[in-house]
């Protein structure tokens, strides 16, 4: 009970007041997309689904902050989800990235699922792969891992996203053993499909920064799955200078708790690109009539360039459970609600450069 006790105060120190916001983004980064050829490892690393992607999920700050935790409360849930199963490698796969360099080189142990505290491997920070100094690149022994998908940028022949540094280590309060047994070395055709809490937080007791401290972006988690990957996440930072505490949450904020959309995400290859969030949708997508109590209409204007392969819609429950998708083929598009029960949804739209839409749909009576 004392680490939860000591989570709960330092979450009430966040009810402070401070003058600036320290969290600018949430990035995700698709680090890598399988291929046939990582399948022929499938009998050491344990079965890797063909176009199985691999996500990196990193907290970009002001300079001069940390990162604290990651967290759930009973008023804000925390989720990490798919619609089919995590990748774990049963080889050197772990909670958390503690696997050394050489071990990474072999079959499929670089794309593990796990969550950080700023490391990406033993001894090893993580970055992201643009932002990588380019110098001692792991070779995998195995001849895997060269998919040069467009989806995932930068191949890991190239840059690897991570960096010779001293990493903080992960500090997991609040969850039950049985809570994170999808992150274990366990990797089968079913298994555990969600982390969700609502009491517990991983953390970094000592604060983590990023390694360019002007950028000072920290790798929080990778997550590798071949289906529709989404996380609802709660953050605390800390401002070095003041020691102001922030709290970020991803709906409903109570107190001096701060919204934050992009802690709700939901992703899926050719659905949502890589790290470009800067290019909203909000002016050029209409969603009408809302509230409702039959259809809606999502109208793209002329700006938006139509491409069925391109352009896709998610709806979801508030809860974060995936209840329609489709594909967007014509600039007026009828989403039929009748089916669903009187409340609130969030329906989301993405396009494969990284710009996106989301907004609340309210059906009525």
């Amino acid at each position: 009970m004392k680490p939860i006790y000591f989570l709960a105060l330092c979450l009430l120190s966040g009810f402070s007041a401070y003058s600036q916001y320290g969290l600018e983004r949430i990035i995700v980064e698709k680090y890598y997309v399988s291929d046939a050829n990582d399948k022929t490892v499938d009998g050491d690393g344990g079965v890797l689904p063909l176009n199985s992607v691999t996500y990196r999920v990193f907290v970009d700050m002001l300079p001069g902050y940390i990162f604290q935790a990651a967290y759930g409360t009973p008023e804000h849930e925390l989720k990490i989800a798919t619609s089919t199963t995590f990748f774990n490698n049963q080889d050197r796969g772990a909670r958390f990235p503690t696997y050394s360099r050489n071990q990474a080189q072999n079959n499929t142990v670089m794309l593990d699922s796990w969550l950080s505290a700023g490391g990406a491997l033993k001894d090893h920070a993580g970055v992201l792969k643009e932002m990588d100094n380019g110098e001692n690149t792991i070779e995998n022994a195995d001849g895997v891992l060269q998919n040069e998908h467009a989806e995932a940028g930068i191949p890991l022949t190239q840059e690897d996203g991570a960096i010779a540094a001293t990493v903080e280590p992960v500090t997991v309060v609040g969850f039950f053993d049985a809570d994170l047994t999808m992150l274990d070395d366990i990797n089968a055709a079913t298994g555990s499909t969600s982390i969700i809490t609502h009491d517990g937080a991983w953390s970094s007791l000592n604060g983590s920064r990023g390694q360019d401290t002007t950028q000072n972006i920290v790798l929080i988690g990778q997550f590798t799955t071949d289906g529709v990957f989404e996380f609802e996440l709660n953050l605390q930072i800390r401002n070095q200078q003041t020691l102001a505490v922030e709290n970020y949450v991803a709906r409903n904020p109570l107190g001096a708790e701060i919204l934050f959309d992009d802690l709700i995400h939901i992703d899926s290859l050719g659905f949502m690109s890589s790290i470009a969030f800067d290019s909203p949708l909000h002016d050029h997508v209409k969603v009408y009539p809302n509230p409702t109590s039959g259809n809606v209409t999502i109208e793209l204007n002329n700006d938006i360039e139509l491409n069925s392969s391109n352009i896709q819609f998610i709806l979801s429950s508030l809860d974060g459970s995936m209840l329609k998708t489709g594909k967007i083929t014509d600039k007026l598009t009828s989403l039929d609600m009748t089916q669903f029960l009187p409340g609130v949804y969030l329906i989301s739209l993405g396009l494969i450069d990284g710009s996106r839409f989301s907004t609340k749909i309210i059906r009525t009576q």
